[in-house]
This record gives structure tokens, C-alpha cells and sequence, in this order.
């Protein structure tokens, strides 16, 4: 037995911490490669057709897909935090600043009251 208890040989992803949201890992993962292969490609591979260059189309489009993959890591990130507890699962006491935003946005949110109105 070592120093994390009786565990077993073999690794699993569940105790690796990759089974939440593998959809959108395997979509960030997959718009790395395809957006750097797009990139590397366009800037490196002389892409002319008919006298007329594409690699920009293919710098522009690879930044794009790294630009989407950026959005999948945040989102498969987000998915995988765990541990958040609501406000009403702690103890919470209202502190002096809570009771003053409360009233603050109470005045705010209020009708005001028109001195004309009998």
C-alpha cells in the first residue's frame, strides 16, 4: 500500500479527470491541428494556382480554427471545474458590505416618486 491508499494499476480516465465534456475536448484538440496544419501550410508551402497565391487563405483560415479551438479549451475548462459551492451551502453572515449593496440596489431598482402626483 503506498501514499495514496490501495489503488489500482490501472489508469483509467476516470481518475484522470478527462471524462467531462469530451466532446469538446476532442473538437478544441482537433481545431489545434487542423488550424496549425493550415497555418504552417500557408506560410511555408508556395500555393499558386493560375498565377494566384492562396496562402494567404490558408494563414487567415488557420488563425480562424486556432481562434475556435481557443473557445473549445475555455468551454472544456469550465466543464471541468469542480468543487464550487453555492452561497447556501456555506455558512454564510452577511457582512456590512452586503446589507449596504442590498440597500444601495434596492434605492436604485425603487420607482421614484413624483412630487406632482396628489
Amino acid at each position: 500500500m503506498g501514499k495514496f491508499g490501495n489503488r489500482d494499476k490501472d489508469t483509467s480516465l476516470d481518475d484522470s479527470g478527462l471524462t467531462h465534456c469530451k466532446f469538446v475536448l476532442v473538437f478544441a484538440v482537433l481545431m489545434d491541428l487542423l488550424g496549425v496544419a493550415a497555418l504552417l501550410t500557408g506560410v511555408f508551402a508556395p500555393l499558386e494556382i493560375k498565377g494566384r497565391d492562396f496562402g494567404d487563405l490558408l494563414v487567415y483560415s488557420g488563425a480562424l480554427l486556432i481562434l475556435l479551438s481557443m473557445g473549445g479549451w475555455v468551454m472544456w475548462y469550465s466543464g471541468n471545474i469542480e468543487g464550487l459551492t453555492g452561497g447556501k451551502e456555506l455558512t454564510y453572515k452577511r457582512s456590512a458590505v452586503d446589507r449596504f449593496a442590498r440597500s444601495l440596489s434596492r434605492r436604485i431598482l425603487r420607482p421614484h416618486r413624483s412630487h406632482t402626483e396628489p
